[in-house]
């Protein structure tokens, strides 16, 4: 088999996802033969370094002999079993583990992201209805905000080019500002600009809290808002404001969690205590009733509750990249209102592998990489290397708004013309490195077992196309 063969009958059987099919006329396909590492190689041998980890999804490399193992392992045991009526040991030691990490308990589990953004959504709606406020059916994101595709998910996503084709299939749901530092007005902090947007979404729950069941963010990092990356400061508010005015919040860590912001859960950075700096004069000028920060003046329900979201929903790197599988965690008092001896207030949501045993095992095996290899810290330390490779690129005429959180970097480039993201693609294919703008947005989003030289190739690949193009 050969690049052209594998080509030409992907095109005749596949829809491939998020594309215009006939831009493959001009724009080939890039046939994929094995994975090797950080590489991609193709059927006649050209290496691509999978800068975007495949859609954000694998951690610790292709064909990583950890997870491998574990699944050959698991394969002479157990592939799949229903899960309604029955459990098995991947599940359990799955949900007992991701339990310890996080706070929260009663893994529910689904097949992706979407899922697992439906899954949220329902349960916060009929948690509502079971405690006897039906009122409370409409939901509120952020502005530029992803949470999926389904049609759930797209109701709480705001990103026109998903979302308005099927707008008349959609319930209605709000938006209040992004914390997006970027939008911030110029000599404004990105801690007061969080700040000036809690604001925002503190005057919309005082109007609508009474109908409102939940807000879903994504925390720290908007992906498909082009890597969009904002202060802690905001989800430490936003904790605090849904308990004020007793509204669910849902931390969709579906692209950010598993260490790749820095620490296992974005949602952690939360409550690291706050930033000394005092509040801009810009800030005590505009606005007459700042909120208290989390832990400032505050009762200690509020301190009580200010660890976790109520659901926590997880996938992508779950798995490191292998399988299929997204779960949402939850709390107690959430898990109660469903617990009851008439059916219909069961949460009664499925999917035909629900908690797959192969996919539990492949994350259990994740698991065990971060845990003997002391990935988070061993991250950190990578992160400050790269950092430095990459001020070159930092101090680039053509680069914007350069950051980067954990794992994450991005930038945008200011003169980028029409058809920039597609023609950064092909120079990036071009040089042997994976790299899937957003709009003007060029980002690194590499599994973590990227190494120095390889990161320097990123580096450099990407400043000759910046040259270049």
């Amino acid at each position: 088999m050969n690049n052209q063969d594998i080509l030409a009958r992907s095109l005749r059987a596949v829809w491939h996802p998020c594309t215009q099919m006939k831009q493959h006329e001009t724009l080939p396909l890039v046939p994929i033969a094995r994975g090797e590492g950080v590489w991609l190689v193709d059927f006649d041998g050209k290496r691509y370094l999978d800068a975007v980890s495949s859609w954000w999804v694998n951690l610790f490399g292709h064909c990583n002999p950890r997870i491998n193992a574990a699944l050959k392992d698991q394969l002479d045991r157990l592939e799949h079993v229903i899960l309604a009526g029955f459990t098995h040991q991947p599940v359990v030691e799955l949900s007992e583990r991701l339990s310890r990490l996080s706070g929260l308990g009663h893994c529910f589990y689904g097949s992706d992201g979407a899922s697992a953004t439906e899954i949220a959504l329902k349960m916060s709606f009929h948690y509502w209805r079971n405690a006897g406020r039906p009122q409370k059916t409409r939901f509120v994101s952020l502005q530029n905000g992803y949470h999926g595709e389904t049609v759930g998910a797209l109701s709480v996503t705001d990103v026109a080019l998903f979302k308005d084709t099927y707008a008349p299939l959609l319930r209605p749901s709000a938006q209040v500002p992004s914390p997006d530092w970027r939008l911030a007005e110029a000599g404004e902090s990105a801690r007061d600009y969080a700040l000036r947007c809690a604001v925002a979404l503190r005057a919309h729950l005082e109007r609508h809290h009474a109908e409102t069941a939940a807000l879903i963010v994504e925390p720290l990092v908007q992906g498909a808002a082009g890597m969009g990356m904002y202060d802690p400061e905001y989800l430490r508010q936003a904790r605090a404001l849904c308990d004020e005015f007793e509204v669910h919040l849902i931390a969709d860590e579906i692209a950010v969690g598993f260490g790749r912001t820095g620490t296992m859960f974005a949602w952690e950075q939360a409550f690291a205590a706050p930033s000394p700096q005092p509040l801009s004069h810009k800030w005590e000028r505009g606005y007459h009733s700042p909120l208290p920060l989390v832990g400032e003046g505050q009762g200690e329900r509020v301190r009580e509750r200010a660890i976790t979201p109520d659901f926590l929903c997880l996938s992508k790197g779950i798995t490191g990249g292998y399988l299929p599988l997204s779960a949402v965690l939850t709390t107690e008092p959430v898990y109660r209102a469903f617990y009851h001896d008439e059916t219909a207030r069961g949460f009664l949501h499925s999917h035909s592998y629900t908690g797959n045993a192969l996919a539990c095992r492949a994350a259990l095996a994740t698991l065990d990489i971060f845990e003997q290899d002391g990935v988070i810290e061993a991250n950190r330390a990578k992160t400050a290397f790269f950092n430095q490779a990459a001020a070159p690129l930092e101090a680039h005429p053509r680069v914007k708004n350069f950051r980067n959180r954990g794992m994450i970097w991005a930038f945008e480039v200011a003169d980028a013309a029409p058809g920039f993201a597609r023609q950064f693609f092909e120079a990036g294919l071009q040089r042997g490195l994976l790299l899937r703008p957003i709009g003007n947005t060029v980002y690194f989003m590499p599994p973590y077992v990227i190494g120095e030289e390889e990161f320097r190739m990123l580096v450099s690949g990407t400043l000759e196309i910046l040259e270049n193009m």
